[in-house]
């Protein structure tokens, strides 16, 4: 198959080598070099793209540290964009961690320091009035997925303001790698409203607003004129993924455009989808349904009111029985103790539906022994949380634990795997937000699961994409769950694993895909005609593929 590429004068070439959407470096032949007026510009070698992935592979297993590994590997995509996805979808497991989390927390901690080219778009408030014409200011038109972040949450690192580019970034090249949406139809942004953060603002790197934040109707009208621009812009299939936002912008943006725009939260439905699917294959482990066993959550933010509503909707979908009761299972602590009716008053809004029936409880280890949880889920964004005595606590009345240590990155998870593996004795069903290695304890190998986001949201934006979903539904969010938990085979669960490998990464974004758009179909928000027959087969012909295209 050969594509036209338009170079028709002499220099040209040059320009060819430095747009990465083209480059191929030293794997353009004889003919394409005669004809793109490359001749000198190139070295006589030519290669195979095989050859420069085994290279550059090479090459970034000598760096010691993280941080230049993952630099190494912007500086990739910044000038061989395919070389780059081929990289990452043929070692995604090795580099999956180097370009998302945990190093990426990391990168934008440093952001400022290590900035060398603009990636994705910065709207500020310099901008006001103005941000269509901003958007007008990228030079493609067909986007299907943006991410978008105001940088004030990033990961559990906290407020990192403008340097919170990295996540956008980061999610959209594994929508790419892991989901196939087009490189060219995804746009990062940053909203730059200020930082709180004292050291940013008083960092000579810093590459943003030198401002405290934005708040109240100031903020508010500000995210209403992108929004407003974003649709007009882009038209209302547009799925807009709301990244790192505070809790109380995350809930209020969810809510006030979740019935006018295709939006879609990864820290609160994205997490909540994942850690669900994580928990009905922990189920074939420890045995029981859902509605049969009660958990509890340390965090009460984003994530946790996230999960405990998407679980409490299973419960509910499986019994038949109303919301409200499904919500008695699930019990959550926050920085003052577990939530109960006695607070309600002083709650915020979002941590009211979780206001149960009891007496006060100050910490999580008095929760534990009290409310007695089959499960353990953290969301803190606090580490080492999950003591020795708490483990040991649940292990003292569960056969099998079940304990999700999910705070990013790896430095704010709750407990490490060792610590899970080893103070329940080898019992415990453990998953964690950041990889952790397999361990060994009194002679056997376990290997700990991990519940990335990276599971769920590729294929959830791939099938919201391939049906022309107009709005995301809860039912959505289910069926991706449901279809990831298909994936885990016997052989995973004999391993005590409660995801499938990231290795089959994109045959598994195929099946979330197809049953993501099936929903969407069924929900009459698909609006794509006719409806393929096979969805499966639809959703991998979608895919983008890496490898280089013949130029004519």
């Amino acid at each position: 198959l050969f594509f036209c590429v338009c170079v028709c004068a002499r220099g040209s070439g040059y320009n060819l080598l430095r747009d990465p959407r083209y480059n191929k470096g030293l794997a353009f032949n004889e003919r394409e070099r005669e004809t793109h007026y490359l001749r000198g510009l190139l070295p006589p070698a030519i290669v195979s793209q095989e050859l420069q992935e085994r290279k550059i592979m090479h090459n970034i297993r000598q760096y010691q540290l993280p941080l230049q590994k993952y630099m190494a590997m912007m500086d990739l995509q910044e000038g061989n964009e395919r070389l780059f996805y081929k990289l990452l979808i043929d070692n995604v497991e090795e580099l999956l961690p180097v370009v998302y989390t945990p190093t990426v927390g990391e990168a934008c901690q440093k952001y400022g320091s290590i900035f060398s080219r603009p990636q994705g778009l910065y709207i500020s408030l310099k901008e006001k009035g103005k941000i269509l014409e901003v958007l007008k200011n990228w030079p493609e038109r067909s986007i299907q997925v943006i991410v978008v972040t105001d940088g004030e949450r990033i990961l559990g690192l906290g407020d990192l303001g403008c340097q919170g580019m990295g996540i956008p970034v980061g999610k959209l090249a594994l929508y790419t790698a892991l989901g196939g949406v087009r490189p060219s139809a995804c746009l990062p942004i940053t909203l730059d409203v200020g930082t709180n953060n004292e050291a940013l603002l008083n960092d000579e790197f810093y590459i943003g607003l030198r401002q405290k934040r934005a708040t109240a109707q100031e903020y508010a009208d500000f995210l209403h004129e992108f929004m407003t621009a974003v649709k007009q812009n882009y038209g209302e299939k547009v799925l807009i993924q709301f990244e790192d936002f505070a809790n109380h912008n995350a809930f209020e943006l969810l809510a006030k455009y979740g019935t006018t725009h295709l939006v879609f939260n990864d820290d609160i439905q994205g997490t909540a989808s994942v850690v669900l699917s994580g928990l009905v294959a922990a189920l074939k482990l420890v045995g029981g349904s859902l509605s049969e066993h009660s958990y509890l959550f340390l965090g009460a933010g984003e994530a946790g009111t996230g999960i405990a509503e998407l679980i409490a909707l299973e419960i509910s979908r499986q019994t038949k029985a109303p919301i409200e009761e499904c919500r008695k299972k699930i019990w959550l602590v926050d920085s003052k103790g577990l939530i109960v009716s006695s607070r309600k008053e002083t709650l915020q809004h979002f941590k009211k539906p979780w206001a149960h029936e009891h007496e006060p409880v100050g910490n999580l280890l008095d929760a534990v022994k009290t409310i007695k949880p089959t499960v353990l889920i953290g969301t803190s964004g606090k580490g080492q949380t999950f003591t020795q005595e708490v483990v040991e606590a649940i292990s003292s009345f569960n056969e099998r634990p079940v304990i999700f240590a999910l705070s990013n990155p790896t430095s704010q998870s709750e407990c490490t795997a060792e610590q899970a593996y080893t103070w329940s004795k080898g019992r415990a069903v453990f998953a964690s937000g950041s990889p952790f290695d397999p361990v060994e304890y009194d002679g056997k190998i376990y290997v700990p699961g991990q519940a990335n986001n990276a599971y769920i949201f590729p294929g959830f934006g791939l099938g919201v994409v391939m049906s022309g979903a107009i709005r995301v539904h809860d039912d959505m969010l289910l069926a991706a769950s449901e279809a990831l938990a298909q994936q885990v085979t016997q052989e995973n669960f004999d391993k005590g694993l409660t995801y499938p490998p990231f290795s089959n990464i994109r045959k598994i974004s195929a099946h979330i895909a197809a049953n993501v758009a099936a929903k969407a179909y069924e929900l009459g928000l698909a609006s794509r005609r006719p409806r393929p027959k096979d969805l499966v087969k639809y959703a991998e012909s979608c895919m983008y593929s890496p490898l280089y295209r013949n130029y004519r």
